[in-house]
């Protein structure tokens, strides 16, 4: 049975429409798209018997920090999950030491010729970048994940609006406190290398700048995303007893919470934090925090995958890219 072009479609990405105008050689398609349809085509079929050859595996490498915070183990264990589930790709996750940029500059030079993909969450360094785009210059495709890095040759990034997840955290941190009292909040930076946390930091000074003017963040902590700095930190900025909100950008919820029971303030402290998790499902029922601000690290991982998979076999994929929701102690999903 011949191959339709519905068929090719589907295995493309486009229309009926684009693979018309590529199969009889019309203008109005970009080079790029051409090259999937004609790739398709040729796979399935279209232009005759071809000899097929077992794919052989994918190898994808996967970048990602140290440490032991509740998102990155969640990530951890979907991109596993959902490396089993896809067929014909193995994956290796590498852990490297997130403060410094050596470890990310080993790890990726050590990928040429162990991998035809790699998935980074990296900060956004010189050193990282120009090893990222050598990678790249020798046919690796690169996809940017949670933290995007935009300078450098890579296929896409896979990751919510960092910026619009920050604004969002100031949007309900004005709507849950009262309107138009003045307030200090307390800012918790998980690590400004970071342009993920930067963006965030970015959106949410900016909304309560512009819509909550009343409230002003006093003071602020970069606590590399570790819960023992956090409970430190935050022990410091509580003791201030005018603080009236806690926005924590990345990881250290848990320490966080710690001393903000043991200081006796979850009931009139607002805190908003980011990543569903089973610890911060927890400080959601205990009402130690107000809101969380998920970005589907089931999502991530499996768009990612995705993404890399399609790159590498030349064939182009629709982006889904992760949705930002508020969650709060009323609406917390199943699992």
């Amino acid at each position: 049975m011949k191959t339709t072009i519905k068929e090719i479609a589907d295995r493309a990405g486009v229309s009926p429409a684009t693979v018309d105008r590529v199969l009889n050689d019309r203008p109005g398609v970009r080079q790029r798209t051409r090259d999937a349809v004609l790739g398709a085509a040729e796979r399935l079929g279209y232009f005759g018997e071809v000899e097929v050859t077992p794919q052989k595996s994918l190898r994808l490498l996967l970048i990602l920090p140290e440490g032991e915070n509740s998102f990155m183990q969640s990530l951890r264990r979907h991109l596993l999950v959902q490396a089993q589930e896809t067929e014909d790709v193995s994956i290796q996750i590498r852990n490297v030491p997130a403060k410094e940029p050596a470890g990310y500059v080993e790890a990726l030079r050590n990928a040429s010729g162990t991998c035809e993909g790699v998935g980074i969450i990296a900060p956004d360094h010189p050193e990282i970048r120009e090893e990222i785009n050598q990678l790249a210059r020798t046919g690796i495709k690169v996809s940017t994940l949670v933290s995007d890095i935009p300078a450098v040759s890579k296929i896409g990034y896979v990751g919510v609006d960092n910026r619009a997840a920050g604004r969002l955290a100031g949007l309900l941190m004005g709507r849950f406190l009262p309107a138009g009292q003045p307030g200090r909040i307390g800012l918790f930076i998980g690590s400004p290398s970071y342009r993920g946390h930067e963006e965030r930091e970015m959106g949410f000074r900016s909304i309560l700048s512009g819509d909550f003017p009343e409230l002003r963040v006093v003071d602020f902590a970069v606590i590399e995303d570790d819960r023992d700095n956090a409970y430190r930190e935050a022990r410091r900025l509580l003791a201030q007893d005018d603080l009236v909100g806690i926005y924590n950008i990345g990881s250290g919820n848990q320490g966080i919470a710690q001393a903000v029971k043991e200081m006796g303030r979850a009931k009139d402290l607002v805190f908003i934090a980011h990543d569903f998790t089973e610890a911060t499902r927890t400080l959601l029922l205990d009402r130690t925090i107000d809101a969380i601000i998920d970005q589907n690290p089931r999502v991530e991982a499996r768009e990612v995958i995705r993404n890399l998979v399609a790159a590498i076999r030349g064939e182009m994929e629709p982006e889904y890219p992760p949705r930002l929701q508020a969650i709060f102690r009323e609406n917390m999903p199943a699992s």
